[in-house]
C-alpha cells in the first residue's frame, strides 16, 4: 500500500469537478473551512474550562 501520489491527486480532483461542477467547489471549501475553524475553536475552548476546574 503506497501513499496516495500526484495521479491520484488528479484523479479525485477531477472527480470532484464533475460531481460538484467549478462553481461549488468554492463554496465545498468555504463550508469545510468554517467547520475546521469551529471545531478547533471548541476544542481550543474545552481545554480551557478543563484548566479552570483543575484550580
Amino acid at each position: 500500500m503506497g501513499a496516495i501520489g500526484w495521479p491520484q491527486i488528479i484523479l479525485i480532483t477531477l472527480a470532484l469537478l464533475l460531481l460538484f461542477g467549478g462553481k461549488k467547489i468554492p463554496e465545498l471549501m468555504k463550508g469545510l473551512g468554517k467547520g475546521m475553524k469551529e471545531f478547533k475553536d471548541a476544542t481550543k475552548e474545552d481545554g480551557d474550562s478543563a484548566d479552570k476546574l483543575k484550580d
